[in-house]
C-alpha cells in the first residue's frame, strides 16, 4: 500500500518524519505541498482520511499568515479557503496510507499507521 507525506523539507519533523521511515524500511512518495499546493478537494479528502469535520487541525497558527488573514475566530470554510491559498499553513507532516491519515506530530505518531506495511 502506498504511503504519502505532506512534506516540507525545510521542517525538521517532516526530515524526522523520513528518517523513521526511512530506518524502519517503509518507502513513500513526498508531496511538496508548498510547491504543488493542495486544492479544495484534496483538503475535503485529506480531513476524511483524518477522521476529521473540522479542518483547525491541519492549521498551523502560529503562522504570520495565521495572524495576517485573522484565522482565530475562522470557520470551516475560511479555514478551507485559507489553505489552499496559503499553503504554508497546513500542519506538517501528515502522512497517508490507504483511506487513513495522521498527522505527525511527533514523527512517531505515525506508528500505528504504519503497523503491517512495508514497502
Amino acid at each position: 500500500m502506498t504511503l504519502r507525506v505532506w512534506y516540507n523539507p525545510r521542517c525538521s519533523k517532516c526530515r524526522s518524519l523520513k528518517e523513521l521511515l526511512e530506518r524502519r524500511g517503509f518507502v513513500a512518495e513526498y508531496r511538496h505541498y508548498l510547491e504543488q499546493p493542495p486544492t479544495r478537494p484534496e483538503l475535503e479528502d485529506l480531513l476524511q482520511r483524518l477522521g476529521l469535520d473540522d479542518p483547525s487541525p491541519l492549521v498551523r497558527r502560529k503562522e504570520a499568515a495565521f495572524a495576517e488573514l485573522e484565522l482565530a475566530q475562522a470557520g470551516r470554510e475560511e479555514l478551507l479557503e485559507a489553505l489552499v491559498r496559503r499553503p504554508e499553513l497546513l500542519e506538517r507532516p501528515i502522512l497517508e496510507r490507504g483511506r487513513r491519515a495522521v498527522i505527525a506530530r511527533p514523527p512517531e505518531a505515525a506508528l500505528p499507521l504504519l503497523e503491517g506495511d512495508r514497502g
